[in-house]
């Protein structure tokens, strides 16, 4: 199989990539490659180590956005996630961004690292980082997104794009380290994460990360 993307499922940056991949119907190998301890021979794949990477023939890319947009580049034929006219492709960009740099830190780092991460690392949780992340950080953010969002059904135009995976997969690791989003506070945003799971893509993923997750903590 010509392509295959290295990482760990429960990795919301190798989520993204995989969700994309799911959307534009490409067949894919997945080579698990753990966030931390990578063997020396990935270093040729992404210098910096971390995950995801993709190899395409010849071709090595790391970084789940330049990895997303080369998908888009060379299968123009498939669904195109990355937004139509210049300023929608901006916000699509704009937005994953957002997703990977600001919700990243709280969602992913210090609520599913904390909760889930650490303690099957033998690690204590940081319950006081996950209680400024939800008290302090993460209200500012979804407050944002809500805005954004309105009455729209997408982030950007009215299809799915890779704003909306980028900014679900950030969802789901909270979700995964137990926390939920106040429905009450941020209905839009709460709607618009239900109909995100709700998506094809997004419960095969899921159906398999629950099952990792379950035999990971005992729970199985």
């Amino acid at each position: 199989m010509s392509l295959i993307v290295y990482g760990a499922p429960l990795s919301p940056f190798v989520r993204k990539v995989r969700l994309f991949l799911a959307e534009l119907d490409l067949e894919y190998q997945l080579e698990i490659i753990r966030p931390f301890d990578q063997p020396e021979w990935y270093y040729e794949l992404n210098p910096l180590g971390r995950i995801p990477a993709l190899k395409d023939g010849d071709l090595r890319l790391a970084d789940s956005s330049v990895i997303c947009q080369y998908l888009s580049d060379k299968h123009p034929e498939r669904p195109n996630l990355l937004g139509d006219a210049p300023a929608q492709r901006a916000q699509v960009r704009w937005l994953e961004k957002y997703a990977d740099y600001e919700l990243a830190p709280q969602c992913t780092f210090a609520i599913f690292r904390n909760r889930t991460l650490k303690p099957l690392m033998g690690q204590t949780c940081d319950e006081q980082a996950v209680q400024s992340a939800l008290q302090e950080k993460l209200p500012k953010h979804f407050d944002y997104l809500e805005n954004i969002l309105g009455e729209q059904r997408y982030f950007v135009g009215e299809r799915l794009s890779l704003a909306d995976l980028a900014i679900g997969c950030q969802l789901i690791n909270m979700e995964h380290g137990g926390e939920v989003l106040d429905a009450q506070r941020w209905p839009q945003l709460s709607a618009h994460f239900a109909r995100f799971k709700q998506l094809a893509s997004v419960q095969a993923a899921l159906a398999g990360e629950q099952r990792m997750l379950a035999k990971m903590t005992g729970k199985v």
